[in-house]
């Protein structure tokens, strides 16, 4: 299939502002399933600077700067996607200890994934609610996973919230409901808790709708020997196939938003975006 994203974000201020270095994360990244055959951004205020960099996450990123003032930031990203056939369950986890909780990373893997098991506060209310799904998975890793964000589907009502940090884990769990970022930030709470690596990722998902409201979305990258890091999609309680497109994944959510950056000003701001996704 080959689709042609189109996202507009848009920030309005009351008064001219200077804008800081920005950092962009609208690119998709090319996987073993998509290939980005185009990809373009247009700035207003065009950029003085624009250098294409690696992050800390190697995510791809636009690094711009600017001269002058301003009323208004417009960022336009067009990228044409080619998918292909793509089988999440096809993999094999190895070692084999692995397909069994709770397992240990060597010594090695924890450096490497050091700020991907890093622990979030949860309280035993969610310890045990995520304790219970293992028990009755008979503690397959594989089962687990695809029974924890069933029931998180289940369980928990899916909101849309425009702009704002995710809810903490806690919180989400109290609310029986949140936003993509608020449920993938609790499962990212109770995957750590559990020793198992897991990292934000921020993307687009593309699926039939009879009228498309499409929003930037968010779910959870884990990591199992042997299989490298997928996707869990704990909105629509499914691993991520080949119409999730990422943009950026990292440790931390901060670390993935579409667009980084300040200004030197005292305006107050508006965010208008708009996202476009069709089947060429």
């Amino acid at each position: 299939m080959k689709f042609k994203i189109t996202h507009v974000t848009t920030y309005l201020f009351d008064s001219e502002v200077f804008l800081e270095p920005h950092y962009l994360r609208f690119r998709p990244c090319q996987t073993s399933y998509v290939d980005v055959s185009d990809f373009i951004t247009t700035i207003q205020p065009q950029p003085v600077g624009h250098k294409i960099v690696q992050d800390e996450d190697n995510n791809v990123v636009e690094f711009c700067w600017f001269e002058g003032m301003t009323t208004q930031l417009t960022i336009r990203a067009e990228s044409v996607l080619q998918t292909k056939f793509y089988n999440p369950f096809n993999f094999l986890i190895y070692p084999q200890s692995f397909n069994t909780l709770p397992f240990q990373y060597n010594d090695l893997q924890k450096k490497l994934l050091f700020s991907a098991l890093e622990l979030l506060p949860i309280s035993k209310g969610l310890i045990d609610y995520a304790l219970s799904i293992l028990k009755r998975s008979n503690f397959n890793t594989i089962s687990y996973l695809t029974n924890l964000i069933k029931h998180l589907h289940d369980d928990f009502s899916v909101e849309y919230r425009a702009d704002g940090a995710p809810f903490m884990p806690e919180e989400t769990f109290q609310l029986k409901r949140g936003s993509c970022r608020d449920l993938s930030w609790m499962l990212i709470g109770i995957l750590r808790q559990q020793g198992i690596a897991a990292r934000f990722a921020s993307g687009y998902y593309y699926f039939d709708m009879i009228a498309p409201a499409y929003e930037l979305h968010a779910w959870v990258d884990v990591y199992l020997p042997g299989t490298g890091w997928f996707g869990l999609d704990p909105s629509h309680g499914i691993f991520t196939g080949n119409t999730h497109f990422p943009l950026a994944s990292s440790a931390h959510y901060q670390h993935t938003m579409p667009v980084s950056g300040g200004i030197r000003g005292s305006a107050n701001s508006k965010l208008n975006t708009q996202l476009i996704i069709k089947k060429l």
